[in-house]
């Protein structure tokens, strides 16, 4: 008796393993195409980053460096307690958690990812600058964040970092501190500075301008080395391509693969987040509120302008490149109609440790993210939103997915770090 109840629990055993292995084999079997497009998505696909032409010192180790130290000095602020860093802190994947940037006041947006700028055409939310090296001189010049000049830029370079500047660039330009109006800068918006500026000797003015452009540059070099390292999603899609469907079930939860068929499929999510960093790049209108209190936004459509007359843009005479070198600005849509209250498709990568979400950050959570998404009036919805009729349960997986997508990213530190 005791052999034949062996027997049964025996071939029991059996046939649940024998039903768990085809389980198993059904949740990680992929379509030859779905495995090509989970290929697009994997970081093993991800190609270096192209060349700024726009920045001599792209890829310089002394200039990567030297904006190391810059992206974390806070003498450049108003009140020397604001770098670079306080709105992308380093332990934090280089984004802070705040609905707006904080800085000497607060933004009207919230502050968006550096991991993989390098690959992204345009910066910020509306994508008013063309360069990393633009992007890093905006916010030193803006009342809100840095609150300062690039005349007092200049006036710390002198002080503190004449020999480490010259060993990178050269020669310090020679200018005068005595007398020297430190508010001046030529903001529209800030009549007062613009009189201190305008009246500078032209010399003067230059001498400001390439010291202040030089310190973009090195901090946009440094910006550019932020990237992403591999995530259980990147582990899980080469278990798959290997075909190691045991390994590939020890990686994701059966949540998060069914989230990642979503994703890629019937949710529709690749249509905007695409390729191995998880965005098109492009901007969108995605119908998201805006925020009370705060002024109408028109995002990309604002920034059209802004950006095509930026004095720092790849064309501009503090450009590094040849004008033939600087298609993207040269060809880019000027449709304002088109791009009115669009904006830019963040990256996904590290996107449950970045709440909240959304340009304003109007949403606390992803679940509301994906909510949001799923619940707008199909009258309402743009195209660019037609995610298919998912249920709430499949809003979990999605969400499950996402978590998958998280891990620390790699960049430069110099031996100090």
């Amino acid at each position: 008796m005791r052999r034949f109840f062996a027997f049964i629990i025996s071939t029991l055993f059996l046939i649940v393993s024998i039903n768990t292995a085809y389980a198993l084999d059904d949740l990680h079997r992929w379509s030859e195409r779905e495995k090509q497009i989970l290929k697009s998505l994997w970081l093993g696909s991800l190609p270096p980053p192209p060349k700024d032409p726009s920045n001599r010192y792209d890829g310089n180790p002394a200039a990567i460096r030297l904006g190391r130290k810059f992206f974390f000095e806070n003498r450049f602020s108003g009140n020397r307690k604001v770098s670079c860093a306080t709105c992308h802190p380093e332990n934090m994947n280089f984004a802070d958690n705040l609905p707006r940037g904080h800085g000497m006041g607060f933004t009207n947006r919230r502050t968006m990812p550096l991991i993989g700028v390098a690959y992204s055409p345009w910066l910020f939310w509306d994508g008013r600058k063309d360069s990393t090296w633009a992007q890093a001189l905006g916010p030193i010049e803006s009342p809100v964040e840095h609150g300062f000049t690039r005349t007092q830029v200049a006036v710390v370079i002198k002080r503190f970092y004449k020999d480490e500047y010259e060993r990178v660039f050269g020669s310090l330009p020679d200018f005068d501190e005595t007398g020297l109006p430190l508010h001046a800068k030529p903001s529209p918006d800030d009549p007062k500075a613009l009189k201190l500026w305008v009246t500078l000797p032209e010399k003067t003015k230059q001498a400001v301008n390439e010291i202040y452009v030089n310190v973009g540059k090195a901090i946009g070099a440094f910006v550019r080395t932020i990237m992403p390292t591999k995530a259980p999603f990147d582990r899980y899609v080469e278990a798959i391509l290997k075909g190691d469907i045991e390994g590939a079930s020890k990686i994701l939860t059966p949540m998060q693969v069914k989230g990642l068929r979503l994703f890629i499929g019937k949710a529709k999510c690749i249509n905007c987040h695409n390729g191995p960093m998880f965005t098109d790049y492009e901007f969108h209108n995605t119908r998201v509120p805006q925020l009370e209190g705060l002024p109408p936004d028109d995002g990309r459509a604002s920034a059209i302008v802004k950006v095509l007359t930026d004095e720092f843009n790849c064309l501009s005479r503090y450009s590094d490149a040849k004008p033939w070198q600087c298609r993207t600005l040269r060809f880019m849509s000027t449709d304002v109609f088109r791009y009115k209250g669009a904006f830019k498709t963040p990256t996904l990568r590290n996107v449950a440790e970045r709440a909240p979400y959304m340009h304003a950050g109007q949403f606390s959570t992803l679940h509301e993210v994906l909510h949001f998404y799923r619940d707008m009036p199909a009258d309402k919805r743009p195209p660019d939103l037609e995610h298919g009729d998912l249920t709430d349960q499949e809003l979990l997986y999605l969400e499950e997915f996402l978590k998958a997508l998280s891990a620390p990213p790699v960049y430069y530190t110099d031996e100090k770090k």
